[in-house]
């Protein structure tokens, strides 16, 4: 057999111009897909749907057009309870936003391997921890009779557990707590997202003389960018949902925060206690709203599902 009839033969079919067949790849994905499809239905577009329905009719499943909105919109309780969430939300974005970013690039840029692993440990502690039990620890911290901070509480002029709960505050509180729970696993995203950067990136920057802080801020952050909007509008959607912080935090004040502090909790008053679930519902597509606006305009400016060229 001649060189050139082996070559013949070996040849493959995909330097022929043969697409080898793909038998069962396709449906093997389709199936692992389509767990998360049911249940994306069940608990997500269904439930919104009749969000939806609920929110356009009344109790007797009458049409009644935006009347519903109409309602909860001029209840006095509306505005405060928006109000609230939108305060709370812009201290825990930037908050979050800022330290998140600022730690991550401390610990890829100035702290060994090693040690950064350790703190990386530590810092996705407290997500372990649910909502309500991270609540509970905060209403320890936060009582100057049994708290191991009661000495800086008292010279904040905190001298008892119902003045640290006054209403004014309560913003600053769900943001600590929402910080301590949930900052620790997006250091970790980010400082995997920041060891995504090729390391001939960051050795340029430094040959041409840029220092760690202009390195951050004009290389590692940029390229970084879209981990930053994902992770904020995860948070906001996060934050629009409040309910078992200052739920809690009500009880735990013998009423001396309002039950209809954050909207899903006026939303649990419209449905359990005044048997309203056509308000509530109103309420719940109110918030929606709000989230698909944020996101939407983050992902239009940020461009966070833009493909690389190629």
């Amino acid at each position: 057999m001649t060189l050139l009839e082996t070559e013949r033969v070996t040849v493959s079919p995909v330097r022929r111009g043969i697409t080898p067949r793909r038998t069962g790849r396709g449906r093997a994905g389709y199936f692992f897909v389509a767990g998360y499809a049911v249940l994306l239905l069940a608990f997500g577009v269904f439930p919104t749907g009749y969000a939806f329905y609920l929110s356009l009719t009344n109790d007797r499943g009458q049409f009644t057009g935006v009347n519903q909105f109409v309602k909860v919109v001029q209840d006095y309780r509306f505005v405060p309870a928006f109000t609230h969430m939108l305060v709370y939300l812009a201290m825990w974005l930037v908050t979050l936003v800022v330290v998140v970013v600022l730690t991550a690039v401390v610990l890829r840029s100035r702290v060994r391997p090693g040690t950064s692993a350790l703190f990386r440990f530590l810092y996705y502690i407290p997500g372990a921890l649910a909502g309500v039990a991270s609540v509970l620890v905060w209403l320890f911290m936060l009582d100057p009779d049994v708290s191991p901070v009661s000495r800086l509480l008292t010279a904040m002029g905190f001298k008892t557990f119902a003045a640290v709960l006054a209403p004014g505050n309560l913003p600053l509180i769900l943001m600590l707590i929402a910080f301590w729970t949930g900052a620790g696993g997006w250091m970790v995203v980010m400082y995997g997202a920041l060891n995504n950067i090729p390391d001939e990136v960051l050795e340029a920057a430094r040959m041409d003389g840029a220092g760690p802080w202009r390195t951050a801020w004009h290389i590692q952050i940029p390229m970084i960018r879209q981990w930053i909007v994902y992770m904020t509008i995860m948070a906001f959607a996060t934050g629009t949902q409040l309910f078992v912080e200052p739920q809690l935090l009500q009880t735990a004040s013998l009423g001396r925060v309002s039950p209809t502090w954050s909207p899903n909790q006026l939303a649990y008053v419209y449905a359990f206690q005044q048997g309203d679930f056509n308000g509530a519902a109103a309420i719940s597509v109110v918030l929606l709203a709000v989230g698909l606006l944020a996101a939407g305009l983050l992902v239009a400016r940020s461009n966070l599902f833009k493909l690389d060229e190629k």
